[in-house]
Protein backbone atom coordinates (compact mmCIF):
# COMPACT_ATOMS: atom_id res chain seq x y z
CA UNK A 1 0.00 0.00 0.00
CA UNK A 2 1.49 3.31 -0.95
CA UNK A 3 1.07 6.50 1.31
CA UNK A 4 -0.21 6.43 4.98
CA UNK A 5 -3.95 6.24 5.61
CA UNK A 6 -5.90 9.39 6.30
CA UNK A 7 -7.37 10.15 9.48
CA UNK A 8 -10.55 8.92 8.87
CA UNK A 9 -9.58 5.82 7.56
CA UNK A 10 -7.78 5.40 10.80
CA UNK A 11 -10.67 6.21 12.93
CA UNK A 12 -12.70 3.43 10.31
CA UNK A 13 -9.75 0.61 11.38
CA UNK A 14 -9.38 1.07 15.05
CA UNK A 15 -13.04 1.27 15.74
CA UNK A 16 -13.17 -2.16 13.87
CA UNK A 17 -10.10 -3.41 15.39
CA UNK A 18 -11.41 -3.28 18.09
CA UNK A 19 -14.98 -4.62 17.70
CA UNK A 20 -13.63 -7.95 16.15
CA UNK A 21 -12.23 -8.69 20.25
CA UNK A 22 -15.89 -9.21 20.49
CA UNK A 23 -16.25 -12.42 18.23
CA UNK A 24 -14.86 -15.65 20.04
CA UNK A 25 -14.14 -19.01 18.70
CA UNK A 26 -17.39 -21.01 17.63
CA UNK A 27 -19.77 -17.70 16.92
CA UNK A 28 -21.76 -17.19 14.15
CA UNK A 29 -21.96 -13.48 13.25
CA UNK A 30 -23.40 -10.98 11.03
CA UNK A 31 -21.26 -8.97 8.42
CA UNK A 32 -22.05 -5.69 8.01
CA UNK A 33 -21.92 -3.87 4.69
CA UNK A 34 -19.88 -0.49 3.94
CA UNK A 35 -16.24 1.24 4.16
CA UNK A 36 -15.85 0.22 7.95
CA UNK A 37 -17.59 -2.86 8.01
CA UNK A 38 -14.91 -3.93 5.39
CA UNK A 39 -12.41 -3.02 8.39
CA UNK A 40 -14.06 -5.42 10.39
CA UNK A 41 -14.24 -8.15 7.82
CA UNK A 42 -10.80 -7.82 6.55
CA UNK A 43 -9.99 -8.24 10.67
CA UNK A 44 -11.68 -11.02 11.17
CA UNK A 45 -10.29 -12.66 8.18
CA UNK A 46 -6.74 -11.99 9.50
CA UNK A 47 -7.63 -13.71 12.88
CA UNK A 48 -9.23 -16.72 10.94
CA UNK A 49 -6.26 -17.47 8.78
CA UNK A 50 -3.58 -16.16 10.80
CA UNK A 51 -4.88 -17.79 14.64
CA UNK A 52 -7.00 -19.98 13.77
CA UNK A 53 -10.92 -18.32 14.72
CA UNK A 54 -13.66 -20.35 13.42
CA UNK A 55 -16.53 -18.64 12.98
CA UNK A 56 -19.71 -18.58 10.37
CA UNK A 57 -20.24 -15.13 9.04
CA UNK A 58 -24.22 -14.00 7.84
CA UNK A 59 -23.29 -11.12 5.06
CA UNK A 60 -25.96 -8.53 4.97
CA UNK A 61 -25.19 -7.50 0.84
CA UNK A 62 -23.45 -9.45 -1.93
CA UNK A 63 -20.41 -7.53 -1.68
CA UNK A 64 -19.76 -8.22 2.04
CA UNK A 65 -19.97 -11.83 0.99
CA UNK A 66 -17.69 -11.92 -1.41
CA UNK A 67 -15.23 -9.96 0.65
CA UNK A 68 -15.31 -12.62 3.21
CA UNK A 69 -14.89 -15.95 1.05
CA UNK A 70 -12.03 -13.74 0.10
CA UNK A 71 -10.51 -13.32 3.45
CA UNK A 72 -11.22 -17.15 4.17
CA UNK A 73 -14.34 -16.70 6.39
CA UNK A 74 -16.94 -19.22 6.21
CA UNK A 75 -20.63 -18.03 4.58
CA UNK A 76 -23.86 -19.14 5.52
CA UNK A 77 -27.19 -17.35 5.05
CA UNK A 78 -29.56 -16.54 7.60
CA UNK A 79 -31.76 -19.08 7.71
CA UNK A 80 -28.50 -21.31 8.05
CA UNK A 81 -27.73 -19.74 10.89
CA UNK A 82 -30.86 -19.23 11.99
CA UNK A 83 -29.89 -16.69 14.99
CA UNK A 84 -26.79 -15.07 15.31
CA UNK A 85 -24.53 -14.25 18.81
CA UNK A 86 -23.50 -11.14 17.25
CA UNK A 87 -23.51 -8.89 14.31
CA UNK A 88 -20.92 -6.32 13.38
CA UNK A 89 -21.84 -3.32 10.86
CA UNK A 90 -21.20 0.58 10.76
CA UNK A 91 -23.68 3.03 10.98
CA UNK A 92 -24.06 6.86 9.23
CA UNK A 93 -25.28 8.78 12.13
CA UNK A 94 -25.80 7.50 15.57
CA UNK A 95 -26.99 9.72 18.35
CA UNK A 96 -26.05 9.14 21.83
CA UNK A 97 -29.05 6.65 22.60
CA UNK A 98 -27.05 5.02 20.04
CA UNK A 99 -30.27 5.24 17.65
CA UNK A 100 -28.89 4.82 14.41
CA UNK A 101 -29.43 5.78 10.63
CA UNK A 102 -28.52 3.39 8.24
CA UNK A 103 -28.42 2.52 5.05
CA UNK A 104 -26.17 4.11 2.69
CA UNK A 105 -24.51 1.96 1.19
CA UNK A 106 -28.19 0.49 0.61
CA UNK A 107 -28.29 -2.50 2.19
CA UNK A 108 -30.76 -1.35 5.10
CA UNK A 109 -32.95 -4.05 4.80
CA UNK A 110 -30.38 -7.42 5.05
CA UNK A 111 -28.44 -5.18 7.92
CA UNK A 112 -32.11 -4.55 9.84
CA UNK A 113 -33.31 -8.20 9.53
CA UNK A 114 -29.92 -9.21 10.48
CA UNK A 115 -29.66 -7.20 13.39
CA UNK A 116 -32.64 -8.08 14.66
CA UNK A 117 -31.95 -11.84 14.44
CA UNK A 118 -28.58 -11.52 17.09
CA UNK A 119 -28.01 -11.39 20.32
CA UNK A 120 -26.16 -8.60 20.28
CA UNK A 121 -25.76 -5.57 17.55
CA UNK A 122 -21.95 -4.20 17.70
CA UNK A 123 -21.81 -0.89 15.86
CA UNK A 124 -18.30 0.42 14.15
CA UNK A 125 -17.66 4.64 13.61
CA UNK A 126 -15.58 7.02 13.57
CA UNK A 127 -16.18 9.77 15.73
CA UNK A 128 -17.36 12.10 12.78
CA UNK A 129 -21.01 10.15 12.76
CA UNK A 130 -21.72 10.86 16.40
CA UNK A 131 -24.65 13.55 16.56
CA UNK A 132 -27.31 14.90 18.97
CA UNK A 133 -30.00 14.46 16.82
CA UNK A 134 -30.36 12.43 13.88
CA UNK A 135 -31.10 13.46 10.72
CA UNK A 136 -28.92 15.46 8.98
CA UNK A 137 -27.35 12.24 7.23
CA UNK A 138 -30.25 11.63 4.51
CA UNK A 139 -32.57 8.57 5.75
CA UNK A 140 -32.83 6.02 3.31
CA UNK A 141 -36.04 4.24 2.94
CA UNK A 142 -36.20 1.14 0.85
CA UNK A 143 -39.21 0.52 -1.85
CA UNK A 144 -40.14 -1.57 -4.31
CA UNK A 145 -40.65 -0.29 -7.83
CA UNK A 146 -43.80 -0.91 -8.64
CA UNK A 147 -45.64 2.30 -8.11
CA UNK A 148 -42.69 4.01 -6.54
CA UNK A 149 -43.67 7.18 -7.78
CA UNK A 150 -46.91 7.12 -5.71
CA UNK A 151 -44.77 6.06 -2.68
CA UNK A 152 -42.74 8.55 -2.37
CA UNK A 153 -45.80 10.99 -2.89
CA UNK A 154 -47.40 9.45 0.23
CA UNK A 155 -44.39 9.56 1.92
CA UNK A 156 -43.96 13.60 0.91
CA UNK A 157 -47.55 14.07 2.54
CA UNK A 158 -46.84 12.31 5.68
CA UNK A 159 -43.66 14.09 6.07
CA UNK A 160 -45.76 17.35 6.40
CA UNK A 161 -47.47 16.05 9.73
CA UNK A 162 -43.90 14.89 11.78
CA UNK A 163 -41.03 17.18 13.25
CA UNK A 164 -38.64 17.78 10.72
CA UNK A 165 -36.94 20.73 9.43
CA UNK A 166 -36.25 19.14 5.47
CA UNK A 167 -39.15 17.29 3.32
CA UNK A 168 -36.97 17.01 0.11
CA UNK A 169 -37.71 13.34 -1.01
CA UNK A 170 -35.06 11.72 -4.15
CA UNK A 171 -34.64 8.37 -5.80
CA UNK A 172 -31.33 7.33 -5.01
CA UNK A 173 -29.44 6.28 -8.81
CA UNK A 174 -26.36 4.36 -10.16
CA UNK A 175 -25.71 6.88 -12.93
CA UNK A 176 -28.38 7.50 -14.80
CA UNK A 177 -30.20 4.35 -13.81
CA UNK A 178 -32.36 4.22 -10.36
CA UNK A 179 -29.97 1.96 -7.87
CA UNK A 180 -31.50 -1.38 -7.14
CA UNK A 181 -30.86 -3.39 -3.67
CA UNK A 182 -29.80 -6.83 -3.63
CA UNK A 183 -33.62 -7.38 -3.17
CA UNK A 184 -34.15 -5.69 -6.52
CA UNK A 185 -36.16 -2.68 -5.00
CA UNK A 186 -35.28 1.20 -4.79
CA UNK A 187 -34.30 3.07 -2.19
CA UNK A 188 -36.06 6.84 -1.75
CA UNK A 189 -33.72 9.60 0.02
CA UNK A 190 -35.19 11.45 2.65
CA UNK A 191 -33.45 14.78 2.98
CA UNK A 192 -35.06 15.81 6.93
CA UNK A 193 -31.95 18.05 8.06
CA UNK A 194 -33.30 16.46 11.98
CA UNK A 195 -35.70 14.37 13.24
CA UNK A 196 -37.56 15.45 15.84
CA UNK A 197 -39.04 11.89 16.87
CA UNK A 198 -37.08 9.10 15.07
CA UNK A 199 -39.34 6.04 16.86
CA UNK A 200 -42.24 7.71 15.43
CA UNK A 201 -41.08 8.65 11.95
CA UNK A 202 -39.71 5.01 11.92
CA UNK A 203 -43.23 3.23 12.86
CA UNK A 204 -45.07 5.91 10.68
CA UNK A 205 -42.61 5.25 7.52
CA UNK A 206 -43.28 1.69 7.45
CA UNK A 207 -47.07 2.07 7.52
CA UNK A 208 -46.87 3.71 3.62
CA UNK A 209 -47.77 1.03 1.35
CA UNK A 210 -44.59 0.67 -1.08
CA UNK A 211 -42.50 1.08 1.60
CA UNK A 212 -40.16 -2.18 2.22
CA UNK A 213 -38.34 -0.87 5.31
CA UNK A 214 -36.58 2.33 6.67
CA UNK A 215 -33.25 2.95 7.72
CA UNK A 216 -33.57 4.31 11.30
CA UNK A 217 -32.52 1.73 13.78
CA UNK A 218 -35.02 2.26 17.06
CA UNK A 219 -33.41 0.41 20.47
CA UNK A 220 -31.36 -1.99 17.98
CA UNK A 221 -27.87 -1.20 19.06
CA UNK A 222 -25.99 -2.17 22.23
CA UNK A 223 -22.85 -1.18 22.11
CA UNK A 224 -21.33 1.36 19.59
CA UNK A 225 -17.23 1.33 19.15
CA UNK A 226 -16.13 4.57 18.10
CA UNK A 227 -12.81 5.39 16.44
CA UNK A 228 -10.45 8.17 16.24
CA UNK A 229 -7.56 9.23 13.80
CA UNK A 230 -5.12 9.61 16.17
CA UNK A 231 -6.06 5.58 17.48
CA UNK A 232 -7.66 6.44 20.46
CA UNK A 233 -11.15 3.97 20.77
CA UNK A 234 -14.03 4.25 22.99
CA UNK A 235 -16.72 1.29 23.49
CA UNK A 236 -19.95 2.58 24.80
CA UNK A 237 -22.20 0.19 26.44
CA UNK A 238 -25.70 1.36 26.04
CA UNK A 239 -27.10 -1.22 28.31
CA UNK A 240 -24.35 -1.14 31.44
CA UNK A 241 -24.13 2.18 30.99
CA UNK A 242 -19.75 2.36 30.22
CA UNK A 243 -17.74 3.57 28.10
CA UNK A 244 -13.92 2.15 27.97
CA UNK A 245 -11.36 4.04 26.81
CA UNK A 246 -8.06 2.67 24.52
CA UNK A 247 -5.72 3.75 22.11
CA UNK A 248 -4.86 0.61 19.34
CA UNK A 249 -1.03 1.22 17.70
CA UNK A 250 -0.73 -0.38 14.10
CA UNK A 251 1.79 -0.25 10.80
CA UNK A 252 0.61 0.06 7.79
CA UNK A 253 2.97 -2.43 6.09
CA UNK A 254 0.79 -5.43 5.73
CA UNK A 255 -1.93 -6.99 3.23
CA UNK A 256 -4.61 -6.26 5.70
CA UNK A 257 -4.66 -2.39 4.20
CA UNK A 258 -4.51 -3.26 0.34
CA UNK A 259 -7.64 -2.54 -1.81
CA UNK A 260 -9.32 -0.87 1.51
CA UNK A 261 -8.21 2.66 0.84
CA UNK A 262 -11.46 4.95 -0.74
Amino acid sequence: MSGELSPIDKAKFVAAKRAVDFVEDGMRVGLGTGSTAAWMVRCLGELVREEGLKIKGVPTSTRTAQLARDCGIQVISLDEAKWLDLTIDGADEFDGDLNLIKGGGGALLQEKIVATASDQMIVIADVGKEVERLGAFPLPIEVIPFGWQTTKTLVEEMLISLDVLGRDVTLRMNGDRPFITDEGNHILDLHLNRIGNARQMAMVLNQVPGVVENGLFIDICDIVVVGYGDGRVEVRDINQGTVEKDRLDFTESDNLFSDLME
